[in-house]
């Protein structure tokens, strides 16, 4: 009844990746023994195409980290990162799940950006992970990843809204932590229901 999600483990938000999430490499072996206690194991996974709107590339003028408004709401700008096709965009070698059963690719429309594996930025469009996991009888979800306060938060709250006991292990994430981005991301999760677990206390 319970799926681990976990999201955006890939070489461009790792240590050398072009927006790699400080200590991102560290949760790896924390990521992989969580993996062996589930049954259930889907991983999120940024897809951009080349010149996607969120890259600052796209706007001359704007650099990385600036916020500017797009017409689904505020957008970060972003370096260039998770190509399809790239090295950048393939999950770190590290990550050892051989039983994941999907892979959920999010961000590979040009036009907007996707932080959640549920819904694209818009909060409508949505990425197939929710019909996925009900069709699987799954009632809750652990969460862990990449970034604590972009993808895994966005991912946590749609899960929440997605009628899923809800549950963030702290150890198995990292934040980039962008202008006070983290502390409102754990507000915005508790505010919604969604619980922080250590490995060792997370419900089965």
């Amino acid at each position: 009844m319970t799926a681990l999600i976990v999201v955006d483990v890939q070489n461009d938000f790792c240590l050398g990746g072009c927006l790699a999430v400080p200590g991102g490499d560290e949760i790896i072996p924390v990521v992989n023994a969580l993996g062996r206690r589930f049954q259930t194991v889907v991983l999120t996974q940024d897809w951009h195409p080349a010149g996607h709107s969120s890259f600052a590339s796209r706007h001359p003028g704007r650099n990385h980290f600036e916020s500017v408004t797009m017409a689904y709401g505020d957008q970060v700008l972003w370096p260039d990162h998770c190509i399809q096709g790239t090295r950048g965009a393939e999950f770190h070698p590290g990550l050892d799940l051989p039983h994941a059963q999907a892979i959920i690719r999010k961000g590979y429309r040009s036009g907007i950006d996707s932080y959640s594996g549920f819904f694209e930025a818009d909060r409508v469009t949505p990425t197939g992970l929710g019909g996925y996991l009900k069709e699987r009888g799954i009632s809750r979800v652990a969460i862990v990843g990449l970034a604590t306060d972009f993808c895994v938060n966005w991912t946590a709250q749609d899960a929440v809204r997605s009628g899923l006991e809800t549950f963030v292990v702290e150890e198995a994430c990292r934040a980039i932590d962008l202008n006070g981005s983290l502390a409102k991301a754990w507000s915005d999760m508790a505010a919604l229901g969604v619980r922080r677990f250590a490995p060792q206390e997370l419900p089965m």
